[in-house]
């Protein structure tokens, strides 16, 4: 056993029964029927690369925009859930008689990865191919016909092309088709108790609701890149908030705001200003220097000059108070 692998409460109750029981071949009055155990698996350990699996599904959507949009002649609307990790079992049991599977390599990862396509999804897409409106099949078929096979096979490569450019980011990958199913139970992708990490896009092209394409990874395989996915993760985090800091600070420094100067405050009485007409002239005091004045408050003191033909103020002092502090 690997040093960085750790046994789950579950293995260690296991291992103490065991003892108790005098070993692999001891009685004991109240043991019951033997059961099969993994140990060393990976029930007891959570995975660490599941923010990364989802930081790639949102790579993934636009990219499967631009893949289906061909195919549906329609700009599709792409969403992708949330990853969750399940036994490849309790999936395999959710699954209609007829679904489209394909299995492929996804090397260096170990074993497979499988792509899950809605039969009905692969119907429409072809409709929709062939100058109709995408209009669903009227009764459920129990196999593909030719045309139906040929556009699958197209869309399954499109897509894990797509995702094979995503996987670029995290480690180097090299897809290659081991085979394609439409009866779950010979889907051959882990035990029924292993994990998978499942990874799901809702697809609509259409109005009404979407159509769902999965891709599962064992979480066995997923095991030999997870300190390159949690590095990724974890990175894309701090390069996320140093961005948006940067990206915040860019703007904030695009605001516009006033700024003026006062040249002189002359006093006049009421009766003075309303006396007051064209040609009238006020005697004012210049002081050496005028404040800047931002907000109500004097940031800076200068001198009235010229530059360029125009009146200027140049900064001759800086309050020790600065703006904005």
């Amino acid at each position: 056993m690997s040093q960085d692998q750790t046994l789950s409460g579950e293995e260690i109750s296991a291992l103490m029964s065991e003892a108790r029981d005098g070993g692999p071949g001891g009685e004991s009055a109240s043991a019951g029927p033997a059961r099969a155990f993994s140990l060393g698996g990976d029930a007891g350990r959570t995975m660490a690369a599941i923010p990364a699996l989802d930081r790639l599904g949102e790579r993934m959507v636009k990219r499967l925009r631009d893949v289906i949009e061909p195919f549906a002649r329609a700009k599709p609307r792409v969403e992708t859930l949330p990853a969750e990790v399940r036994a490849f079992g309790d999936w395999r049991a959710e699954q209609s008689e007829f679904v489209s599977l394909s299995l492929y390599s996804f090397r260096p990862l170990k074993g497979a990865i499988l792509l899950r396509i809605e039969p009905e999804f692969v119907s429409r897409l072809v409709d929709a191919f062939y100058g109709g409106n995408g209009t669903a099949p009227s009764r459920r078929a129990r196999e593909f016909t030719p045309t139906e096979e040929s556009l699958l096979g197209r869309l399954a490569e499109a897509v894990i092309g797509a995702l094979a450019e995503v996987w670029q980011e995290i480690v180097p990958v090299r897809p290659q088709l081991k085979g394609r199913e439409t009866n779950v139970g010979f889907a051959d992708l882990a035990g029924a108790d292993e994990a998978v990490a499942i990874t799901r896009f809702e697809v609509a092209p259409w109005t009404g609701p979407g159509s769902g394409i999965e891709i599962l990874y064992p979480v066995a395989a997923l095991r030999a890149v997870e300190p390159e996915l949690a590095a990724r993760s974890h990175d894309e985090a701090g390069a996320r908030s140093g961005d948006w800091r940067q990206r915040l600070g860019a703007a904030v420094g695009e605001v516009r705001i006033e700024a003026r100067t006062v040249l002189a405050r002359p006093e006049l009485s009421l009766s003075e200003l309303m006396q007051l007409r064209e040609g009238d002239v006020i005697p004012v005091s210049l002081t050496k220097l005028v404040p800047l004045i931002v907000a109500g408050r004097r940031v800076a003191l200068g001198s009235v000059g010229e530059r360029d033909g125009k009146a200027a103020l140049k900064i001759e002092k800086m309050e020790s108070r600065r703006f904005g502090q």
